[in-house]
């Protein structure tokens, strides 16, 4: 081959047993890039097979589009673990939920190269997990895994180009809520030490696992009126109060009380605000199911009474600056997902503009007589120049009622029409 061409080689190596020094049977390649030697195993023992390999490297070399054989080689379990190690060192809380998304990628994608996720892969991907009878959000959460694997791969220089991800429509709007006759029949169905539990969640709208059950005595200050998130424990890493209404102090009132009978019993401190027995509360969701379907409700989860503390503050007429600090939302576009309108609501909303209508809406204005009808010849006239009697009937097909006042009689049109003024007839051609 000519000078600048790269070469095929077998590279020597020394038996261990005999001393001798032998040639692999491999090809190797051997090419430049920016005056960088490369030396790249063909993994074949055909000179024809390197050589093509040899000319596609130094062709992708001539036309900028060299990627090298580390980024060729690298494989979705490469991608894989640098997301899962990414999650990890970061302490991420939603660890367990990116590795439910990985579970379900690694089925479809465990043995491929990631030069071979294309977008058609994705989407025979994404039509696999719909014959799953798997949600939009529940796919698009598995694609958003899916590229930030890509997205770390590029940023260790071993993904070149990263596919386009064509993300799912998803209706992510809140939908369960609960009535208040419908969350006490719930509640009265719990154990006893997830009662308060619930009840501060319905309140509050503070998640359950990870920023209700989290509490610790610490966090509750009676005196000053304040239940807290210190900053870094919520999902925004940013802190939260929340005061302390009636309701909701005589709800922590009472598990404190709870809590110190069991500490006396058991001569134990206890640290958590609510627990089982002392110990923190780890699981409670057979529990809730077991509640809510003896309450004759299904497919309700703990998650609905966030929905229901925000539609709750929308109804008390709670600013909504105020409100999204209370419940934790730094969006207003997350906050109106949570705050669906409900028939109740809306009916609340008609009965208003009904109101309104009826403050604002001008009555129909009356119109007197010039005077009070006359008697000539035995007949009552009016002054529109006809008998009040052929008025009366005349009007009536017209479409005017009468309006008796204490002092003179008037003519209101029904559809606020006023009647013919004074001096013109209201009969036909054949005049009065």
């Amino acid at each position: 081959m000519t000078r600048g061409d790269g070469s095929i080689l077998q590279k020597r190596y020394t038996d261990k047993r005999t001393g001798k020094t032998r040639k692999t049977l491999t090809l190797y390649i051997k090419y430049y890039v920016s005056g960088k030697a490369i030396v790249e195993p063909t993994g074949t023992t055909k000179y024809f097979e390197a050589k093509t390999l040899l000319r596609r490297r130094l062709g992708q070399i001539a036309s900028g589009r060299f990627v090298g054989p580390d980024v060729e080689r690298t494989t979705y379990e490469d991608i894989k673990d640098m997301a899962l190690n990414h999650y990890r060192a970061n302490g991420r809380k939603s660890l367990d939920r990116f590795e439910d998304a990985v579970a379900h990628l690694s089925q479809f994608f465990l043995l491929f190269r990631v030069r071979d996720i294309t977008p058609d892969r994705i989407t025979a991907y994404i039509a696999w997990r719909k014959d799953q009878h798997a949600a939009n959000a529940t796919i698009n959460r598995e694609l958003a895994a899916l590229k930030l694997m890509l997205r770390l791969g590029e940023r260790a220089g071993r993904v070149l180009l990263r596919p386009y991800i064509q993300m799912l429509d998803e209706n992510n709007v809140r939908t369960g809520f609960f009535e208040p006759a419908q969350f006490q029949t719930v509640l009265a169905r719990l154990p006893e030490d997830l009662q308060p539990v619930f009840e501060v969640a319905y309140i509050t709208g503070w998640r359950v696992k990870s920023e209700i059950l989290s509490r610790q005595k610490c966090h509750l200050d009676l005196k000053a009126g304040w239940l807290r998130l210190e900053p870094g424990e919520t999902k925004n890493k940013k802190g939260r109060i929340f005061p302390l209404t009636p309701h909701l102090r005589q709800v922590l009132e009472r598990q404190l009380e709870r809590s110190r009978q069991v500490e006396q019993a058991t001569c134990q401190i206890i640290p958590w605000l609510f627990h089982r027995q002392g110990k923190s509360i780890k699981s409670f969701r057979r529990a809730w199911v077991t509640a809510c379907r003896n309450a004759g409700l299904t497919a309700r989860l703990p998650h609905d009474l966030r929905q229901t503390a925000v539609r709750n503050l929308e109804r008390a007429g709670v600013p909504r600056s105020t409100a999204m600090a209370m419940v934790g939302h730094l969006t207003e576009s997350v906050y109106r997902r949570y705050a669906s309108n409900d028939e109740a609501m809306l009916r609340e909303g008609g009965a208003k503009l009904d109101a309104f209508h009826t403050l604002h809406s001008p009555s129909p204005r009356p119109i007197a007589m010039d005077k009070l009808p006359t008697v000539r010849g035995g007949r009552e006239d009016s002054p529109y120049g006809a008998s009040l009697g052929q008025v009366r009937r005349r009007g009536q097909k017209r479409g005017y009622r009468e309006v008796f006042d204490p002092v003179e009689k008037r003519l209101v049109g029904r559809d606020g029409i006023d009647p013919p003024a004074p001096g013109f007839s209201v009969l036909s051609g054949r005049g009065a």
